[in-house]
């Protein structure tokens, strides 16, 4: 018991290092901002549309671009300065932010504009994405980046929270146009936050056409069985539980609820808050058990049994308790994945890594949201929810036959401090 009351409370150390502090500052207010907008923009195509397909098109055009353009942008997340690139990242979010505020305010918006801002938003969420993990390791050092990514995603648990219930109050007041002006508003302090740090970045020089390149990371990954692993896992959450949660909610809960924007806010931050438990009390505890591959097959299941559940089930007091237990398992896995990468990463590489992992990994997402909003469409919901969630015990169960994995723990543990060399995995 004080073995992992010590491991929870040294999960926090990274915010003793004022750079860190003040750049998760600022992060908290913008995901906010972002968790307005993807509830109230996913609301107003439902209301346009009445479409899960419709919904499943969205969630694609605006993944598509991390599958296709990640690639060349996790090499120039090694190359640039990452610091300035996330703040033009941020500005160009901004900005489109602020034209679909316009748009739905003016009540001029159509699903096609709709669908080309999400996908310019997936453009820079593709440049964004790598640069922006790998920084998380500039500004704490190797060492503490696993505790680092799992604050990162804990801010980003507790404004899944916030910003969804924020957004069904929104929504219902003063109409969707409010949520996506705040989101655009929200971008400033992320802004403020990166023009105040200063962070410690070990770039890549390379500038051949095999070293410093996306090939020389695939040949790494090759050679990491628990790398490929990792990305297995995080595969499985996002083809089949992702899939769930992002795209198909506002379906649930209009038909099947029989509610409105206020149920989907409430089902978003039940969902928030599950995954905002994972994150803080069980992502730290899997990443330090001795037998990290069992643990993360036994979540993948825990997640499929009460997805299942959810399927069954139009009764509001129990989709939220349900769905607040099916998404305390995504984001331990998905943190434990990237996390484990960045340590196995080699310093100059580590942004090239991490944009091998998003086209692999939520690079699926485009394709999940197609058909199961396909499915939803044709076979009801429900249904499609029900199936998923049989795909998740099934993948949890064929990842325990995987050799290697039942005996996968860390051979070595890297310092607090910055290293240079990648840890090892057995």
């Amino acid at each position: 018991m004080n073995g992992a009351l010590s491991t929870l409370r040294s999960s926090f150390s990274p915010l003793s290092d004022r750079n860190f502090r003040t750049y998760l500052g600022g992060q908290a207010i913008s995901l906010i901002g972002t968790w307005l907008q993807v509830t109230a923009q996913a609301w107003v195509v439902w209301k346009l549309t009445g479409s899960n397909a419709s919904l499943g098109t969205l969630t694609m055009v605006n993944t598509l671009p991390l599958l296709f353009l990640t690639p060349w942008t996790g090499v120039w997340a090694d190359r640039l300065d990452r610091r300035k690139l996330l703040i033009y990242t941020q500005l160009g979010a901004m900005v489109l932010a602020f034209i679909l505020a316009f748009l739905t305010q003016t009540e001029t918006v159509q699903i096609w504009h709709v669908y080309v801002l999400s996908f310019l938003l997936g453009v820079i969420a593709a440049l964004d994405f790598p640069a922006q993990q790998a920084f998380l390791g500039d500004l704490s050092g190797i060492g503490a980046v696993r505790k680092a990514v799992n604050l990162n995603i804990t801010v980003l648990q507790v404004s899944r929270i916030l910003g969804p219930a924020l957004a069904g109050f929104v929504i219902g007041a003063v109409g969707a146009a409010t949520a996506f002006w705040l989101n655009g508003l929200s971008f400033l302090a992320v802004v403020a936050s990166l023009m105040i740090v200063r962070a410690n970045q070990v770039r890549s020089t390379a500038s051949g056409s095999s070293k410093g390149s996306f090939g020389e990371s695939v040949r790494f990954v090759l050679g990491q069985p628990r790398i490929i692993d990792v990305i297995i896992f995080t595969i499985l959450v996002t083809f089949f539980g992702l899939s769930i949660i992002l795209n198909v909610l506002p379906s649930v809960a209009d038909t099947v609820l029989k509610g409105d924007a206020d149920t989907l806010g409430v089902l978003m931050a039940s969902s928030g808050a599950g995954a905002l438990v994972g994150v803080v009390l069980l992502a730290p505890l899997v990443q330090n058990t001795r037998r990290t591959g069992i643990a993360l097959c036994l979540l993948l299941i825990w997640m499929g049994f009460w997805l299942y559940l959810f399927s069954l089930t139009d009764n509001l007091v129990v989709a939220v308790i349900t769905m607040f237990l099916v998404s305390i398992a995504p984001p331990t896995i998905i943190t434990t994945s990237n996390g484990l990468l960045q340590v196995l990463s080699p310093p100059a590489m580590r942004a090239r890594l991490l944009s091998l992992f998003v086209m692999v990994s939520f690079g699926m997402q485009p394709f999940a949201a197609l058909i199961v909003g396909n499915m939803a469409d044709r076979f009801g919901v429900a249904t499609a929810i029900a199936v998923n969630a049989i795909g998740l015990v099934i993948g949890g169960i064929l990842m325990m036959l995987r050799p290697g994995l039942r005996a996968w723990k860390m051979k070595t543990q890297p310092s607090e401090s910055l290293v240079t060399a990648p840890a090892e995995v057995i």
